[in-house]
């Protein structure tokens, strides 16, 4: 699933090339990837302009010159392309946004969505959202702020989108690494120095993972050589079985309240 870094990605990527591009075509080949019908989706945005494009946890928000939002989220399976018919990928669509000579494929939305909604309803539907990491009101003592009072596995804790918003199964599991911490260890016998550790690790690891075009190997568009270069990067997600880059040791693989975690048994501790 696209987290922070592959959402920050392509909404750099977007903001490079479809802002102030009038619409000239929609198309919709899945009904419920979309929240109202059809044909009013595709009236409503024909012709309209996207300004500015926004990045909200993994959520990524299209403010159209008339007011109104497309809110996207790939969920899993999700991605973004950005061309012709001709050089797109092989794959299904289920909704197609055609900007002049370009279309906009959003392809894999069978668990997303791209919804057309008022600012309001937007602000509504993140609001249960947690703090951006790269917020400038976050610092390190409001992270230690955040995590009081929280219980429960580290890998559970990061992924939870109303804790920080953006992380799932690959950073969480990169993010601990770096701090030198089990995925495993309970949040509330963490000590503070290890907690400002984790904050350090975040630090490290969600700009360096946006620096290489994160881990998606999928390209936005034709010529894109940036995004995915961060999949070659990572350090113990799904990497099981191989050596540790950091001291030899053998990564390893669990399962955490149903979900994969990956980490090193030999130089990642409970403090």
């Amino acid at each position: 699933m696209p987290e922070l870094p592959e959402m920050e990605n392509y909404r750099r990527l977007l903001s490079e090339y479809i802002i102030n591009q009038p619409i000239t075509d929609v198309v919709i080949n899945r009904d419920k990837s979309i929240n109202v019908p059809a044909d009013q989706f595709i009236n409503e945005l024909t012709g309209l302009r996207a300004i500015f494009v926004e990045r909200r946890g993994k959520y990524l928000i299209f403010h159209m010159n008339n007011g109104r939002r497309l809110l996207l989220h790939l969920m899993l399976g999700g991605m973004l392309y950005y061309g012709t018919e001709e050089d797109r990928p092989s794959r299904n669509t289920q909704v197609e946004i055609t900007f002049g000579q370009n279309t906009l494929y959003f392809i894999g939305l069978r668990l997303g969505y791209l919804h057309l909604l008022s600012a309001k309803e937007v602000e509504e539907i993140l609001k249960p959202l947690g703090p951006e990491l790269f917020d400038r009101r976050m610092s390190k003592e409001r992270f230690v702020e955040q995590l009081k009072g929280r219980r429960g596995a580290l890998k559970s804790l990061l992924v939870n989108q109303h804790v920080i918003a953006g992380i799932g199964n690959c950073y969480a599991d990169e993010i601990a690494f770096e701090a030198g911490l089990l995925p495993s260890v309970k949040i509330q016998d963490l000590s503070e120095e290890a907690v400002g550790r984790l904050y350090d690790a975040m630090l490290k690891v969600l700009p360096d993972a946006l620096e290489h075009g994160g881990y998606m190997e999928a390209p936005f568009m034709e010529g894109d050589t940036r995004t995915g270069g961060y999949d070659d990067m990572c350090k113990v997600y799904d990497r099981e079985g191989e050596g540790c880059v950091r001291c030899g040791g053998v990564v390893n693989r669990i399962e955490l309240t149903g979900r994969k975690a990956f980490f090193c048994p030999s130089c990642q501790h409970e403090q």
